[in-house]
């Protein structure tokens, strides 16, 4: 009994007034690239007004307590048209009683200036989806297997002349020290404000054989950083993440990150069916539980969905796996307790705890950091 309830006191609660919505107006991509998770990325059925308006008092409800951001992403948002991104975008309110922002993911290669006239007009923020110089990109080809670099390019020459501050997602599927620089050099090179990286992921369709030498992922990271701080025009997404844990580390406030209610970053499919974890797991279904979603929001409302989630068995078991984490692992207050869609890829279940993406983008993160930091004071 005792253990049973110190176990509660460490569960870890959602937080059901997210700050982040992912939105998907569609699960077509122009794209084909070979590691992609998306299983459905040929469908091109579009969200209605319908599931929009759902969407919009949802997030104002949120938007009463604090600003929210909603993430066009999943598939390539801009095969829908300006129009209809255009009509999907009119549903929303500027503003609730805090701030509400609108961003999308795009691979760019659809970007002309009527798009930037909407990005403008609406305060759309951009981040391109390119993984680099070259043969960097090679893995991000269109259905007829060509390569599609210089069509993203394209489409960014459009948003540095308009003026359009954009950010970056890279993948890389072979980190090494030499790959950090190359990176850094060409995405400051381009204009770009932040760069996220993603180490390719066996996730979701893609079921590719994944493999690291743990050191050459330890000296990417560190080149990457040196890089950060020595050069300074542009933010690195993972590693300014763990600069900011590291400082409410030395500031005292780590145990405060561990014991607050945990973001799940829900995503709205473009049927209007809830996936309350993320968009890594839209359009899945498990042996065990059925379809990873919980609900219609045009029936139930997105607020009300997202204050019940915890009673769904499969987001129950999600959160047992966060917590598992936090009664194992010395890292969770740096990352919270991982990534549901990476835990349930790789084991089929949702309350386990170390995966690859924990280990290679949050664990060999931090021991790059660390090296970094003791090469500069040798």
């Amino acid at each position: 009994m005792a253990v049973r309830r110190v176990r509660d006191r460490l569960s870890v609660r959602p937080a059901t007034s997210p700050s982040l919505l992912f939105a998907q107006p569609t699960a077509l991509c122009n794209l084909d690239c070979s590691y992609c998770y998306l299983p459905d990325r040929a469908d091109a059925r579009v969200m209605s007004p319908e599931v929009a308006d759902a969407m919009a008092d949802g997030v104002r409800t949120w938007a009463g307590d604090h600003p929210v951001r909603v993430l066009w992403h999943g598939g390539e948002p801009l095969t829908v048209g300006v129009g209809t991104f255009t009509e999907l975008l009119s549903r929303f309110p500027e503003r609730g009683v805090h701030p509400i922002r609108h961003a999308v993911q795009t691979n760019a290669t659809l970007i002309d200036d009527a798009w930037c006239d909407v990005f403008e007009r609406s305060a759309v923020e951009v981040a391109v989806s390119i993984d680099g110089p070259g043969a960097a990109n090679g893995r991000r080809t269109d259905r007829g297997g060509r390569p599609t670099a210089e069509r993203t390019l394209k489409g960014i020459d459009v948003l540095r002349r308009r003026g359009i501050a954009f950010d970056a997602i890279a993948v890389v599927s072979e980190p090494s020290a030499e790959r950090a620089r190359e990176l850094y050099a060409w995405f400051a090179m381009l204009g770009t404000r932040t760069l996220g990286v993603n180490l390719v992921e066996r996730k979701g369709a893609y079921r590719g054989r994944v493999a690291w030498d743990e050191r050459e992922v330890v000296e990417f990271w560190s080149a990457l950083l040196a890089c950060r701080r020595s050069d300074g025009r542009m933010r690195i997404r993972d590693l300014d993440h763990a600069l900011r844990y590291l400082r409410d580390e030395l500031d005292g406030r780590a145990a405060e990150r561990a014991t607050a209610p945990r973001e799940l970053a829900p995503m709205v499919m473009w049927n209007g069916a809830l996936v309350p974890t993320g968009p890594e797991l839209a359009g899945f279904t498990s042996p065990r539980h059925g379809a990873l979603s919980i609900g219609d929001i045009t029936r139930s409302g997105l607020a009300e969905l997202m204050e019940r989630a915890a009673e769904v068995p499969w987001v129950a078991e999600v959160l047992d796996g966060f917590t598992n984490c936090r009664t194992g692992c010395d890292h969770f207050a740096f990352c919270r307790g991982g990534n549901a869609a990476n835990k349930f890829f790789e084991t089929g279940r949702f309350d386990t705890t170390e995966t690859t993406h924990c280990r290679t983008s949050k664990k060999l993160l931090m021991e790059g950091v660390f090296q970094h930091v003791a090469e500069a004071r040798e």
